[in-house]
């Protein structure tokens, strides 16, 4: 059996760990916690402090053991700094069509964001592997299954708005996998080094994905 592309790696777990701290040094211990937890698909943002270096230090430690991606990416040479550093899959805001380009051309996976149809299919038309739909906290569950009904081949990945109450809501409205970052990622946690709690909640989202696909 061939072994698992990213993408699938990313949709099997459900969950992409948005990942954003303060202090660099935190986050390697954030990302083991998370994987602990269940959570093996981490998204490191370019707004943590040396993003690049973080990303190396996570690849180092964890390596295989997880999916690692690079978030907040709004241009290529950010992207491939992202790639050269481990990421295997790159996420952004918004649509860049060289950024796009660039991961092919790397054979890395790619996740635009976008929020309307039209940005949506621009995004998968370049090429895109899941689209990112963000802002979600401003459009909810009910607007992703609206977009998933005539679009019902395109991967979509709401973040924003994700939260263990509204988690069911967005699998159930078509998402192949969820963006959490700030309640998943507790800033109280992260400020006073409880890794367990970190890995408590990864676990409770995991368990959420879980119980909806074995229902569905």
């Amino acid at each position: 059996m061939p072994a698992p592309t990213t993408v699938q790696r990313i949709t099997d777990c459900g969950i992409v760990a948005v990942l954003r701290a303060d202090r660099p040094e935190a986050v390697v211990d954030i990302a083991e916690a998370l994987l602990a937890g269940g959570v093996h698909a981490i998204e490191v943002t370019f707004t943590v402090p040396k993003a690049h270096q973080v990303l190396e230090a996570v690849a180092d430690r964890l390596g295989g053991k997880i999916v690692l991606g690079a978030g907040t990416v709004l241009d290529p040479e950010t992207a491939r700094l992202a790639i050269l550093a481990g990421a295997e899959f790159i996420v952004s805001p918004a649509i860049n069509l060289e950024t796009i380009e660039l991961c092919r051309r790397y054979s890395k996976a790619v996740l635009p964001g976008a929020l309307t149809p039209t940005e949506v299919l621009t995004a998968w038309q370049a090429g895109a592997d899941v689209v990112k739909i963000f802002p979600s906290e401003i459009t909810g569950p009910k607007y992703l299954k609206a977009l998933h009904g005539p679009l019902p081949y395109i991967q979509l990945m709401p973040t924003g708005g994700v939260n263990l109450q509204t988690a069911a809501d967005f699998l159930a409205s078509g998402a192949c996998a969820l963006g959490v970052g700030g309640s998943l990622i507790d800033k109280q946690a992260v400020a006073t080094g409880d890794m367990q709690r970190i890995a408590d909640l990864a676990a409770q989202y995991v368990q959420i994905v879980q119980d909806f696909r074995a229902r569905n």
